[in-house]
């Protein structure tokens, strides 16, 4: 398969309410009651959705990213936004976006993950998001609601999202966890895609077999409140549950450096090759490769292309 073949492509926007301004370092050891002093930092614009719109972009389309930014670290995200010529529609804020601060420790290869509260916002500020969103979804097209709800923000948000885009005859999918989750998964989605631990909490179960995670995947098909849902199950792999029945694909062998972006990946990849009019079990390979290919690199970086492209080839020659 040629992953970089021209298509016709429907429009994607995504929605990012609760963005964070992405620092990430390293050190040889985390200790404590001393000064750490770290590695080069590098910067990143980060949060759901707008990864998710960047991941689009790395891999050749093109998604258009509405946001909410406030404060000095609002301005230094919204530089590294437009540093990336990433097509967005920015909505101010009174309070200044939240910072995550993820840190390497290089001797153990483990990773140390910060992240901090966002803003909270007024009805005003929320309402003004919903209505960019609303002026903002593509008829025909893909509207991706990804990430946190900050303070403020009523939990039915990404159910309304859903709505709209309903309305606009075009398809939402939705990665969130907890409360957001179950009122978006009760309005009717496109795709969801929790991880085992956020599909449990949602259905009151432990899910500690593949039996029972296939069959709560199963059930949120045939209840009517996902056409998809794409569950992530780590190293063990991933399953899309749909009314055709289950695909599985087992995650490449990779030498992972950070899993930070890594659904953020999966999500974009996969909305992007629907987009482009491939069927759901290719676009499932890609999202699966790029979720893999991000942890390949350090940090909070996101998926390299021909990372990608080498690994949906890989998982192709499997099924063959």
């Amino acid at each position: 398969m040629d992953a970089s073949r021209p298509t016709s492509m429907r429009p994607i926007l995504t929605v990012t309410v609760n963005p964070a301004l992405d620092i990430s370092s390293s050190i040889d050891r985390v200790t404590t009651d001393r000064k750490l002093r770290c590695g080069p930092t590098r910067r990143g614009p980060g949060g759901g959705g707008v990864n998710v719109a960047r991941v689009v972009q790395r891999l050749g389309g093109q998604a258009l990213a509405v946001y909410a930014v406030g404060g000095p670290s609002g301005d230094a995200y919204r530089q590294l936004i437009e540093a990336e010529r990433l097509p967005a529609v920015a909505v101010p804020i009174a309070g200044s976006t939240r910072e995550s601060f993820t840190v390497d420790e290089t001797s153990t290869e483990k990773q140390y993950r910060f992240v901090l509260q966002g803003p909270e916002l007024s009805e005003a500020e929320w309402r003004a998001c919903l209505a960019a969103v609303e002026q903002s979804i593509p008829v025909g097209g893909y509207v991706v609601a990804s990430g946190s709800l900050p303070p403020g923000v009523p939990s039915d948000f990404y159910a309304r999202v859903a709505r709209l885009t309903r309305a606009r005859d075009a398809r939402c999918l939705v990665d969130a966890s907890g409360p957001a989750l179950a009122e978006a998964l009760a309005e009717g989605v496109f795709l969801v895609k929790p991880s085992r631990r956020e599909l449990a909490e949602h259905v009151g179960a432990e899910l500690d077999t593949e039996q029972s995670q296939v069959a709560a995947a199963s059930a949120l098909v045939a209840q009517g409140a996902a056409e998809f849902v794409a569950l992530s199950l780590g190293a063990a792999g991933a399953v899309l549950a749909s009314r055709t029945g289950i695909i599985r694909l087992p995650v490449p062998r990779v030498h992972v450096r950070s899993t930070v972006g890594a659904g953020d990946s999966f999500v974009g990849a996969f909305v992007l090759r629907v987009a482009q009019g491939r069927d759901p079990e290719e676009a499932f390979r890609a999202a699966v490769a790029a979720g893999t290919a991000t942890t390949m690199t350090p940090g909070t970086e996101l998926c390299r292309r021909d990372d990608v492209e080498r690994l949906e080839a890989e998982l192709a020659a499997r099924g063959d």
